[in-house]
């Protein structure tokens, strides 16, 4: 399997309900390194997986969409709790919607699979990984 992975970054503030999470059900911000990566079996006719730099520009797209927003107020998210593994999940799914709608030019419909990794710390990340 060939992969290619782009990077960019998005700034948020939210908060989380139930006891589990702490301190962090107060109003807090949090920064996240967003990796995507995608995955086919065969590269395509001009031997890449996808365009990097159609790629970065649709990932830099979907984050753009959430940057600098307070979750809490987003009809989107109203009334979940918007985990790092939760976000992973959206990023994957709104590049996944890019990817079929042709964004990413027409060899990423070769695409098997997109993994989308939120890094909230230097120690501390979570995944989520989808066919195509």
């Amino acid at each position: 399997m060939f992969s290619i992975t782009v990077r960019d970054h998005i700034m948020i503030a939210h908060s989380f309900r139930g006891d589990v999470f702490g301190p962090a059900q107060r109003l807090h911000g949090a920064t996240f390194l967003v990796d995507a990566t995608f995955r086919r079996e065969q590269l395509d006719e001009d031997n890449i997986v996808v365009d990097i730099g159609l790629a970065t520009r649709e990932l830099g797209a979907v984050v753009s969409e959430l940057n600098y927003r307070n979750l809490d107020n987003e009809p989107d998210f109203a009334g979940v709790n918007t985990s790092t593994e939760f976000l992973a999940k959206v990023v994957a799914d709104r590049l996944a919607e890019r990817v079929h709608h042709g964004a990413l030019g027409e060899g990423a419909r070769g695409l098997a699979g997109l993994t989308v990794t939120l890094h909230e710390s230097h120690v501390a990340w979570a995944s989520y990984e989808r066919a195509l």
